[in-house]
């Protein structure tokens, strides 16, 4: 079975947790285990990842050196991209002994320079801020914030992914029987000109939407949408909460979701299973689980 699993960004970092790179590495070398599990039980992988807190730091670490030479945002996914993939890489070799080659791939991903994405900024980076604290940095530095739980955070433009122009190399790579680690935080946003040549553009694809284009793409048997929930539940947070294990994609379009936490998770599976797959939301630990229908919550066109 060919398997796309998106790494939520707890894979790297639990919230709150400190954005050093042994609390990253540590995350990982720990995400790699259930990954390895289902290669381990014949499945092929491809593995995406977000990378919301890491690009919003790298942003932060911009602005402390040269506030005036600042890097934009494409340039920060690829930056960002490169450093998870080479944890996951090779936390993942580690774990497999070797055994199977694992790649990563720097993506770029086309977006509409319409989008009305642009426009409304919905998609969270860099770290939680109390909210004072948060509209003073909105002040000084021009940011757009929105609220994150009980914090505030920075949120960019997340346009929708409309084209992965990479898609052959990640299909020779799977051919071959690697694994491949692409389209990190969302891939590297770009627009094409009318020439036909492309050029990054400030913004962070959501990881889930392209994922879910991905796994179309390629074909994927399954997507799993990885967090740090076992599923998807009904009264999330009250004394009634219960965990839906399964959903037709009609009903997914209704559920009533947090729009920077399980929303996007449940838009790109329902997008995903639209198209004939089976898409499985749940905690990162119960990969193999998910994938033999014994946990997480499963998303497929029923009716």
């Amino acid at each position: 079975m060919l398997i796309v699993a998106a790494l939520g960004g707890n894979a790297m970092l639990q919230r709150g947790e400190p954005l050093t790179e042994d609390n990253q590495r540590e995350n990982i070398r720990k995400a790699a285990k259930p990954l390895a599990d289902l290669v381990r039980a014949g499945h092929q992988l491809v593995v995406t990842h977000g990378n919301g807190p890491q690009v919003g730091l790298l942003a932060l670490q911009g602005i402390a050196y040269k506030p005036d030479e600042l890097f934009s945002l494409d340039v920060l996914g690829a930056e960002s991209e490169g450093m998870i993939g080479y944890m996951i890489e090779q936390e993942l070799e580690n774990e497999l002994d070797h055994s199977v080659p694992v790649a990563t791939l720097l993506t770029q991903v086309i977006v509409d320079a319409d989008d009305s994405a642009f426009s409304h900024p919905t998609k969270f980076i860099g770290p939680v801020y109390d909210q004072a604290e948060a509209e003073t940095r909105a002040e000084h530095l021009g940011w757009d914030i929105a609220r994150d739980g009980d914090k505030w955070r920075r949120v960019v433009a997340s346009p929708a992914p409309a084209e992965i122009p990479d898609l052959n190399i990640i299909r020779f790579l799977i051919d071959k029987g690697a694994i491949a680690i692409c389209a990190g935080g969302g891939g590297i946003p770009v627009i094409r000109r009318q020439d036909g040549s492309l050029t990054g553009i400030e913004a962070v694809i959501d990881k889930d939407a392209v994922s879910a284009r991905l796994a179309t793409e390629i074909g994927a048997d399954r997507l799993l949408l990885l967090t740090d929930v076992d599923g998807v539940y009904r009264n999330f947070g009250q004394p009634d909460a219960s965990r839906v294990a399964e959903m037709d994609t009609s009903e997914v379009q209704n559920f009533q979701a947090p729009a920077g936490s399980m929303g996007p998770k449940l838009s790109a599976a329902r997008n995903y299973a639209s198209q004939g797959g089976m898409a499985v939301i749940g905690n990162l630990k119960d990969a193999l689980a998910m994938i033999e229908g014994d946990a997480g919550t499963r998303i497929r066109k029923i009716t």
